[in-house]
């Protein structure tokens, strides 16, 4: 069923109003440093069953629940000493933890597609926080668009992807990060890293030693988190990363200086913080019927560049 929708800026009625409907079990689309989530209310298997469906999301593909402190978020999962050192370090930020969920802990099953995990995270958004505070309910929130397809770092991306289907968009302006969280998992002795982002391994190895990374090759039967399907983040358009130049017909997304004739540059500079906060943005840009494909070229593999390259990796999957 298509619900009534509006994008509203984050003025104190329109908060009151979000959350409200977030009580009440409605889907509020909101900024957070990374993209627009989509929220609901992560302790309603009713209002979390609203986001699979809007989005069309696979059941076992895993949510992230977004809390507005830590003494929340303990609540909810243990925390060992990895897991507050790492919470202390990043918490508000593009950091998600993958914990052992607490027995007894008010969150939907479905959050978690049945794992006896959760990923878990406090956003470094204004909007969000006090989006969260007012709600007083941890919040299920994956990016609010169609599965499969681009992250929205801009509040219009969300109505054109999901249209009546989220009851309220508030409108917090471009995401700053502009790739969704690290997502990081400490629920085991050896912390594994499950999808890069908005705080590169590097980063976080400097803070708790060496890390894991784990690069699935096969498509999991059931996700440990969020971000790892092999088909993701794609445009209609085809995507080929790592082009240094464009084939007849193509969007070129350039990065750095370059002689190749750009449609759009990533970031002229050659800095990867530019280029994460562009990346989704200009990738929906480019997805018009005059191109028959998305070249995009190549970008380090180092820091943010580590998050840029698997979006554009699964962009390039083979659609499903």
């Amino acid at each position: 069923m298509k619900l009534r929708h509006a994008i509203e800026r984050p003025t104190r009625r329109a908060a009151l109003r979000a959350a409200r409907l977030l009580r009440a079990g409605r889907l509020v689309a909101f900024p957070t440093e990374t993209v627009y989530g989509l929220g609901a209310d992560a302790t309603s298997d009713r209002a979390v069953a609203g986001i699979y469906a809007a989005k069309r999301r696979p059941r076992h593909n895993p949510l992230i629940i977004h809390v507005a402190s830590l003494a929340e978020a303990r609540r909810l999962a243990r925390f060992d000493a990895r897991a507050e050192a790492l919470a202390r370090a990043f918490w508000p930020g593009p950091l998600t933890l993958v914990l052992a969920r607490r027995a007894g802990a008010r969150l939907s099953r479905l959050a978690s597609a049945g794992l006896r995990t959760v990923a878990i995270r406090i956003p470094d958004d204004r909007v969000a926080l006090d989006l969260l505070r007012r709600t007083g309910r941890p919040l299920a929130a994956p990016s609010a668009n169609r599965s499969g397809g681009v992250s929205p770092t801009r509040a219009a991306h969300v109505r054109l992807s999901l249209g009546g289907r989220v009851s309220l968009i508030l409108d917090g302006g471009p995401c700053r990060v502009g790739v969704e969280s690290t997502v990081l998992d400490v629920s085991s002795p050896r912390a594994r890293l499950l999808r890069p982002g908005g705080v590169p391994l590097e980063t976080l190895e400097a803070t708790i030693g060496a890390i894991e990374v784990d690069s699935a090759t096969t498509e999991e039967a059931r996700p440990a988190s969020p971000g790892r399907l092999l088909s993701h983040y794609a445009p209609q358009r085809p995507v080929r990363p790592g082009a240094s130049e464009p084939r007849a017909g193509e969007a070129y997304l350039a990065f750095g200086r370059t002689n190749q004739p750009a449609t759009l540059n990533l970031s002229p500079t050659g800095n990867l913080a530019e280029a994460a906060a562009n990346l989704f943005a200009m990738l929906q840009a480019l997805d018009r019927p005059e191109f028959s494909a998305i070249a995009v070229a190549p970008i380090p593999q180092r820091g943010l560049g580590r998050a840029i390259n698997d979006r554009l990796k699964r962009a390039a999957a083979p659609r499903r």
